[in-house]
């Protein structure tokens, strides 16, 4: 075979292996701002943007298995989270910021329990070490009282809605949709505390393998772009409906009621997003979020190895989109 050749064969073998070469992963789950990407697959922005992306689809906690198993190349995830995944082996590189919660995350109250004070002594249904525990010890610090002036029950965020219904506890923690599964299944229930109070406390973020970061710089800057031409749909008057139509019917909900606590996620635009990686001490950094994160990680022996936002944070990428 002369050089022609060989060149020529080398160029077609190339060729089928970028053909048949994995697509790039995430996982996501049923939080406004992670369904938001649900449009991009719908309107075929991935495939525009000349990307191989697969959005795989999963309840939050096997999510961050999956990404800790390297069965996917990144992950829709609180931030404060993907420093558990990192200390836990699940390195990552936050690479976009895609919301804050700002009162869809939720301390809902059985009937008959009208304030956080109100808890005192009493059980609450809550998911141990995740986001909605560090948002109930912000509750219950607003409110003059501490972890040990109530007893937590260890909960599925799934399944909190039958158990505020079942009576055993006072109260529960969880994010929409099922917060507000829980305010509609329980009469009588209402919201205590939400993100809304504590604004900057929950950002959500993309968290990438670094490896794959490092091997796919270029499609990741697009993929976040793309992102945030998610919110851009979902912000703009013309296009808002159909996007809530489509994020809703992912999630299996009356499109009506989630357009209703679309308000309880703040979508970071761009623009925000860019504001929110400069370095800060306070919640409207997310170098002050994930201080905070990481010390209530480290209060509640979550890891042992105290984790630096810096190892985590990339801000160049959304730095570098106009």
């Amino acid at each position: 075979m002369n050089l022609k050749s060989l060149f020529t064969a080398a160029l077609a073998f190339a060729f089928a292996a970028n053909l048949h070469a994995d697509p790039i992963k995430i996982g996501y789950s049923d939080w406004p701002g992670y369904t938001v990407l649900e449009v991009a697959k719908q309107k075929g922005w991935f495939k525009d943007a000349g990307l191989d992306v697969e959005l795989v689809w999963f309840d939050y906690l096997p999510s961050l298995d999956a990404f800790s198993a390297n069965k996917i190349d990144a992950v829709c995830v609180v931030g404060s989270d993907a420093l558990v995944t990192g200390a836990t082996g699940g390195k990552s590189k936050i690479i976009a910021l895609l919301d804050y919660s700002e009162g869809s995350d939720m301390i809902v109250g059985a009937p008959g329990i009208n304030s956080i004070k109100d808890l005192k002594g009493k059980k609450i249904g809550i998911e141990v070490t995740l986001v909605e525990h560090m948002l109930l010890l912000q509750a219950l610090k607003d409110n003059g009282m501490k972890q040990s002036d109530v007893e937590l029950v260890n909960t599925p965020t799934n399944d909190t809605p039958q158990v505020l219904g079942s009576g055993k506890v006072a109260a529960i923690g969880a994010w929409y949709p099922i917060s507000g599964q829980a305010l509609k299944a329980v009469a009588g229930s209402k919201p205590l505390f939400t993100s809304a109070e504590a604004k900057g406390l929950i950002y959500d973020v993309l968290a990438v393998n670094p490896t794959s970061y490092a091997k796919h710089k270029e499609e990741w800057s697009k993929i976040a772009g793309i992102y945030y031409k998610c919110v851009d749909y979902l912000k703009d008057s013309k296009t808002a409906e159909d996007a809530v139509k489509i994020m809703a019917a992912k999630v299996g909900a009356n499109a009506e009621d989630y357009a209703k606590n679309i308000p309880g996620t703040h979508f970071l635009t761009l623009a925000e997003a860019k504001t929110a990686y400069k370095k800060g001490d306070g919640l409207d950094s997310i170098y002050g979020a994930l201080t905070i994160g990481n010390k209530f990680n480290m209060d509640n022996k979550v890891y042992k190895v105290s984790q630096k936002p810096e190892n985590y944070l990339v801000p160049g990428v959304v730095a570098g989109l106009k």
